[in-house]
């Protein structure tokens, strides 16, 4: 139970990846984290693959300082999230706070809306978006998943655990 009390916010909505938000949220349970799922409202939205998920939270209402870290799952949400500048504070939020953003497959959409892709990090998602996250100035990889400064990066469902093992090590390390 490495992370007893920290408090882990996912952001969601309607078409995110139901395996890269699942599988991550019950493996921080495992490690005694409070996830909690964070949307635009709260009414429930459906994964990709028709799986309900019922946010806890609404985005507007997180803060950098009472979260420990961020997950941003893929799927068709990123493409919506990304427009909201509640969504896109929330992650500069986190990221100039230095906290833990998990990213994975086309949830760096996000990440280069909200501008925290430096120039020169390495970086790694959907092959769909690998010119937009080159293009926002990351170097792209073709790994599973690693870690670059507080960013882990997961490539896509097939790869969620060794996503998950870099977020974990990431968040206990």
């Amino acid at each position: 139970m490495r992370l007893q009390g920290r408090k882990i916010a996912t952001l969601v909505a309607e078409g995110v990846e139901d395996l890269e938000y699942y599988v991550p949220l019950m493996r921080l349970q495992e490690e005694g984290a409070t996830v909690l799922t964070a949307a635009l409202d709260l009414k429930p939205v459906h994964g990709k693959n028709g799986l309900p998920i019922t946010p806890d939270a609404t985005i507007e209402s997180l803060t950098a300082s009472d979260l420990y870290a961020l997950i941003i799952p893929g799927g068709w949400a990123p493409d919506k999230l990304r427009r909201y500048e509640v969504v896109k504070k929330i992650v500069r939020e986190m990221d100039a706070a230095g906290k833990v953003i998990g990213i994975i497959c086309h949830g760096g959409s996000i990440a280069i809306s909200a501008g925290i892709v430096r120039k020169g990090e390495r970086v790694t998602g959907s092959t769909g978006i690998k010119d937009d996250l080159v293009n926002a100035g990351g170097v792209w990889v073709d790994e599973p998943a690693f870690r670059d400064g507080n960013h882990v990066w997961g490539r896509v469902v097939a790869d969620i655990p060794a996503f998950c093992r870099e977020l974990v090590k990431a968040l206990t390390g």
